[in-house]
């Protein structure tokens, strides 16, 4: 990575830690991805990399012998996609596990650095790199150093979890890394990576789900202020208060019947549909394709309505005499 990418990335990178606090204006929720990392939430992760990243400069500076540093930039959560569609191809990316804790996580730095990084241990002045896969004698130099920082993630984390990583697999191109599905949410590190006289843009992803309950046991040891108590309990009664009133729309629908494309297209004013639906079978009652009750159908003075009524038991015998229902040209608007 040239000086001149660096520099501009670099106070790019660094304005997200503190993006937050400067911006008082409203910020848009994305009802995708309900669960947001809080400000205590970054500042523990923060505490926690700011470590490592002490700890992993040390451990280049001295097993490489050239002078070298490694700093924390920013931390985001993002979805799987939108990391590995942010990373240049070719790069190194090695993936490893957290046990006990699920998943897989990624550590991902140039590959520039990557082969510097090995030319150094062999003894060389570092320079100019090629851009290539490691040879079967440079991969496990470099897995020996990556098992190194990864003991030093372990000493970092060690007082938000214990976990044993675990290195497993080294890859060169993003797309072909699946850690986890693309709309997975992921925590990503940023780190401002210097080997020598190279530069690089360095990430550590991990998993959303693994990491954030260990995040949210901490949060719940934090002791409130009577003001702070206070204030959470009427933004509850707040939140419910307001979701007890949204409109939500809700059906009440037949079972589903499958018919061929050249039926659907063939149908016409009058044709009568057999329906799959028992005749002594109540009706399901959904809201965004989730059945919540069931109902049979009636009126209630000139409006047609339905009767919540039990729902039927698992197994139970009912007629398979199927419904059948007529199409009308009021039912099929052209």
């Amino acid at each position: 990575m040239s000086q001149s990418t660096s520099s501009a990335a670099a106070p790019r990178m660094a304005g997200r830690l503190s993006r937050r606090g400067k911006s008082a204006e409203p910020q848009p929720y994305d009802f995708r991805r309900p669960i947001k990392l809080s400000r205590e939430h970054i500042r523990t992760l923060q505490i926690a990399y700011e470590t490592f990243a002490r700890q992993h400069s040390t451990l280049l500076t001295s097993s490489l012998r050239v002078v070298s540093q490694v700093s924390l930039v920013s931390i985001q959560q993002q979805t799987y996609d939108e990391y590995i569609g942010s990373l240049s191809t070719p790069t190194m990316l090695a993936t490893f596990t957290l046990e006990p804790l699920p998943g897989t996580a990624i550590i991902e730095f140039s590959l520039e650095t990557a082969m510097a990084s090995v030319d150094h241990l062999l003894g060389g002045p570092g320079g100019p790199q090629p851009e290539r896969p490691l040879s079967d004698m440079e991969a496990p130099l470099l897995r020996n150093l990556l098992n190194r920082a990864l003991d030093e993630f372990r000493y970092a984390f060690d007082t938000l979890v214990a976990v044993r990583p675990k290195l497993e697999a080294l890859e060169y191109n993003p797309q072909f890394v699946q850690a986890c599905s693309a709309s997975d949410a992921v925590i990503v590190a940023s780190f401002e990576m210097k080997v020598g006289e190279h530069e690089c843009l360095a990430t550590i992803c991990l998993p959303f789900t693994s990491i954030f309950p260990k995040l949210q046991g901490d949060a719940s040891d934090v002791t409130l202020t009577p003001a702070q108590r206070h204030a959470r309990e009427e933004a509850h009664r707040n939140v419910a208060a307001a979701l007890g009133a949204a409109p939500i729309e809700v059906a009440v629908r037949f079972d589903p019947i499958r018919m061929r494309s050249e039926q659907i297209i063939g149908l016409q004013p009058g044709d009568v549909l057999p329906l799959g639906h028992a005749v002594t079978a109540p009706l399901s009652v959904t809201s965004a394709d989730i059945t919540f009750a069931h109902a049979v159908p009636g009126s209630h003075g000139p409006r047609l309505a339905c009767l919540v009524v039990p729902a039927p038991p698992k197994g139970a015998q009912q007629l398979t005499t199927p419904m059948t229902t007529s199409l009308t040209s009021k039912d099929i608007q052209p």
